[in-house]
């Protein structure tokens, strides 16, 4: 997501424009997203993982649909709300079940992390293009560590890991909002926020797994 180039130095009213049109892409997925949330409340792991490789698919596709078809990339992202809902619904549910109050402190964490981390980069002038690239090898190498946890046991691995998740998803969450200034065309609007609610969805679970092992640990 992060290997988009600016499309040029947009006027303030495209800015807005761009704005106003990603963000409801962006609440429209999150509508997407709860509605696959609560469908696939009863999942087992075996269909969340084809549901994760369906949004995973979806994802991609948006890639090649941005270039042809802005109906295509909207039909898309849509699927990949559902779809990513549905795969993380069992995780979902068993909080709800286990751990309610962790699914609201993640959620309240998640609105002052994207908003603060957002508005910094919305703000800055400093190109952060350079910094997307070592986020985006830092994030490769995160997914390498949570590999390692699987077969490791490492102590206090996965608070680790979700705290450097956090670090990686501050600087990806500037630079989509810095991309969100900048680009030129509202055509781009579906892929920058399929690339925001990827920042928020990822900024929450690290949240919930920080907040969630902590309740579990009283």
């Amino acid at each position: 997501m992060e290997s988009y180039a600016y499309g040029g130095i947009a006027t303030r009213d495209q800015s807005h424009t761009l704005f106003a049109q990603t963000m409801g892409f962006v609440a429209g997925t999150a509508g997407l997203f709860a509605l696959g949330a609560y469908l696939g409340r009863d999942f087992g792991g075996g269909a969340a993982v084809i549901a994760y490789i369906a949004s995973f698919a979806a994802l991609i596709g948006m890639q090649f649909a941005a270039r042809r078809s802005r109906e295509l990339t909207i039909g898309l992202l849509a699927l990949f709300g559902l779809f990513i809902g549905l795969a993380v619904a069992p995780t979902l549910a068993f909080y709800a079940n286990e751990n309610p109050q962790a699914l609201w402190q993640s959620g309240g964490a998640t609105a002052l992390f994207i908003a603060g981390f957002g508005a910094a980069g919305y703000a800055t002038r400093r190109d952060l293009s350079a910094l997307a690239r070592y986020a985006f090898w830092a994030l490769v190498a995160l997914i390498a560590f949570s590999i390692v946890l699987i077969f490791v046991s490492i102590p206090n691995g996965a608070l680790i890991y979700a705290v450097l998740g956090l670090v990686i998803f501050a600087v990806l969450t500037m630079v989509d909002f810095q991309r969100l200034r900048r680009n030129t065309g509202v055509a781009s609007a579906p892929v920058l926020a399929a690339s925001i609610f990827l920042d928020i969805l990822n900024v929450f679970l690290f949240f919930l797994q920080i907040l969630g092992g902590r309740s579990n640990d009283r």
